[in-house]
């Protein structure tokens, strides 16, 4: 007997963590308990790493440094490339991922460390290079504003992506960091499609809200773009025209995209998932997605692998190319301004004091 459809959850259940030797399925469930325990509560575990800022090595992602308050994301979004990265924690990269977040508690207290080391000079550190900055929990633990506030301090700019509308919370900072060209937002939105997000993206905000937000950012003069990411061929390409719309309408001056890769063990999440959303075009979409990477559903070369290669990801360059330009977005490049970087602000200690 199959599993049904796991609303509220991306992904529809564990798989395997490829560094652990143990592993444990359930193949024949005897009651209606055994059914109910394949939806997990949301557990949150405190811990306290070494480091938060990490440096960015990828030639392509568009970012030269990261930090991540979080480990897991409630968003749940099933295409997401940082699940894999929850099994270097024991984690599975499936269920667990969405389901047990690491709150990262001293997170403020290492990025002011990072920022005031003697050899740091301002470089734009982005939230949210792996989870999003501003998922549910940040309501709570608020380790998102607090970082934004050190930043505010010390004049370090600050890049943040995010699908959540909770960002708004913080626009007086924001609104401080833009007066001095220190900060700049993308809204992560790939459908404005109502059921095509909630299975996909569970547990984020709508799109109309996302563009809300885009609204507000733009209005108070804070830069702001949008991420139309990752574009799903066969299920979310034919949405990028009026997405982009609607984004340059709202206030977005600039525009992004990438095309959905399923490296590591995401590929056999994603699989199962669209094997359930959507049974009655699950292979066209696969197969669409392959032929953007050579026949496979990742391609880990740097160059093709965000944007994809073949005839559909041309098509689907192409297309974003002309709307974009229709909708006057990317014609002015956003600049930092690192004058504003206060280096070495926390006083050091005299040895002889």
């Amino acid at each position: 007997m199959e599993h049904e459809f796991i609303s509220g959850r991306g992904a529809q259940k564990n798989i395997h963590n490829v560094f652990s030797s143990l592993s444990y399925e359930k193949e024949y469930c005897e009651g209606i308990d055994d059914w109910e325990q394949n939806i997990p509560n949301t557990e949150f575990t405190i811990i306290h790493p070494k480091t938060i800022v990490n440096k960015v090595s990828s030639p392509d992602v568009g970012m030269e440094y990261s930090a991540n308050p979080y480990q897991g994301c409630e968003h749940g979004c099933v295409y997401c490339y940082a699940r894999n990265s929850h099994q270097y924690w024991g984690y599975s990269a499936g269920l667990d991922f969405e389901s047990k977040i690491l709150v990262k508690l001293n997170s403020p207290k290492l990025f002011r460390e990072f920022i005031s080391k003697k050899n740091w000079t301002g470089s734009t550190i982005s939230l949210s290079g792996n989870t999003d900055c501003y998922q549910p929990i940040e309501r709570k633990f608020k380790l998102t504003q607090a970082i934004l506030k050190i930043a505010l301090e010390y004049g370090q700019p600050i890049g943040i992506i995010t699908k959540n509308s909770l960002i708004l919370r913080d626009l007086d900072l924001l609104i401080e960091l833009s007066k001095k060209n220190l900060c700049v937002v993308f809204i992560s939105i790939n459908s404005l499609t109502k059921e095509t997000r909630s299975k996909m993206e569970p547990r984020t905000a709508t799109a109309q809200q996302r563009l809300k937000v885009i609204e507000t950012l733009s209005k108070n003069g804070i830069p702001v773009g949008i991420m139309c990411a990752p574009i799903i061929p066969g299920l979310t390409d034919h949405e990028i025209p009026k997405v982009l719309k609607a984004a340059a309408d709202a206030g977005a001056k600039w525009a992004g995209y990438t095309i959905v890769r399923l490296n590591g063990e995401i590929s056999k999440i994603f699989e199962e998932w669209l094997s359930k959303a959507y049974p009655d075009r699950a292979n066209k979409i696969w197969n669409s997605i392959q032929s953007c990477h050579k026949g496979k559903v990742n391609d880990s070369e740097f160059g093709n692998r965000m944007k994809g290669s073949g005839q559909l990801a041309e098509i689907i360059k192409d297309t974003f190319r002309l709307h974009c330009k229709k909708n006057k977005l990317n014609q002015q490049m956003f600049e930092y301004d690192l004058n504003h970087f206060k280096k070495n602000t926390i006083k050091q200690l005299n040895l002889f004091e």
